[in-house]
């Protein structure tokens, strides 16, 4: 089918006009025609559950400060679920942050907040 001589330039013309809005937005996130960096960022942790306590050591290998903290979730229904202090970790440092249920424990995580 061939498109008549009035339609093919308002055709032509859409065409451009949906194109442009993704071409320019693929140069908005890749300056340079580099790809950024990765931010590096984050306390490497481990965790240890004796019983009903918990220790954990996080070490920052990186610039950014990261703050850590430490939460604990007890098995027992009555037994309190603990969410310790945060603690800065600055660049090069290890932290131990510790904590404990009354009797046994259910599941341990550790939080993570980038410092500005």
């Amino acid at each position: 089918m061939r498109l008549s001589r009035s339609l093919a330039p308002v055709t032509l013309a859409l065409a451009l006009v949906v194109s442009l809005p993704c071409a320019a937005e693929s140069h908005a996130r890749v300056p340079n025609g580099h790809e950024p960096a990765p931010q590096l960022f984050g306390a490497s942790c481990r965790t240890t559950v004796r019983g009903s306590h918990v220790v954990a050591y996080c070490h920052n290998p990186y610039v950014d400060t990261d703050r850590v903290g430490l939460h604990i979730e007890c098995a027992q229904w009555w037994d309190i679920d603990t969410d310790g202090s945060p603690v800065d970790t600055g660049p090069a440092m290890t932290v131990r942050l510790s904590g404990r249920c009354w009797k046994d424990v259910r599941a341990v995580w550790i939080s993570h907040q980038k410092v500005s």
